[in-house]
């Protein structure tokens, strides 16, 4: 009787045992290999695939392919399920997020801010070459279209000639269009004379008209 009992407790023993104390299953090269070689091929499907430019990580484990990374669109979200669904994946866990941010990844977009930097370094510097042509003044100012039309409006002032005159200045490439009135030819004639005489014009076009302003 006694050993009936010491046998019953032996048995509930060995049912009761928990999993985690049972001997894990441990991949074989062959499994591992094949693992691999199922990996690399996903990889080239989506490698192929409009899903390229987006940072999508596979891996592969026991025939079990798991998708991971970021998409803009739902639609990416299950065009990569399809892709990674080849002879061998028994399952496709699929943990891609969608944002509509999603990017190739921290590399490109360093990549892209890097090149931003330069541009605008370059646009920097090509600004500063532009304005070295122009030249500078006899007071040490850069002449540029704007420095010109307001050096002609202050030469304007005050001009009897140019009294109740309406005049518009408009500069371009050192370039100077005189439009609106002025009430005589003496005027008209003056107004074009002192736009000439600003440092950095080359040329007055004149559409002045002779009459009351408008």
């Amino acid at each position: 009787m006694k050993a009936a009992i010491a046998c019953a407790f032996a048995a509930a023993a060995l049912v009761t045992v928990p999993a985690p104390a049972r001997a894990a299953v441990q991949q074989t090269p062959a499994v591992a290999s094949a693992d691999h070689n199922l990996d690399e091929r996903i990889e080239k499907r989506l490698d192929g695939s409009t899903l390229k430019k987006y940072d999508v990580k596979v891996s592969v484990t026991n025939g079990i392919a798991t998708l991971t990374g970021t998409v803009p669109t739902e639609a990416d979200r299950r065009k990569a399920t399809q892709l990674a669904t080849i002879p061998g994946i028994a399952r496709v866990e699929n943990q891609l997020l969608v944002d509509l941010a999603a990017t190739k990844g921290t590399t490109g977009t360093m990549k892209s801010t890097a090149k931003e930097g330069v541009e605008k370094t370059k646009e920097g510097a090509e600004k500063v070459a532009d304005k070295t042509k122009e030249g500078l003044s006899k007071t040490g100012e850069v002449i540029t279209d704007s420095w010109i039309t307001t050096r002609i409006h202050s030469k304007f002032v005050g001009e009897d000639l140019l009294k109740d005159s309406d005049i518009n200045v408009d500069s371009k490439d050192h370039v100077v269009t005189l439009k609106g009135t002025v009430m005589s030819a003496a005027g008209r004639a003056r107004a074009v004379e002192q736009a000439k005489e600003v440092e950095g014009v080359h040329r007055v076009i004149d559409r002045l008209t002779i009459g009351p302003k408008q």
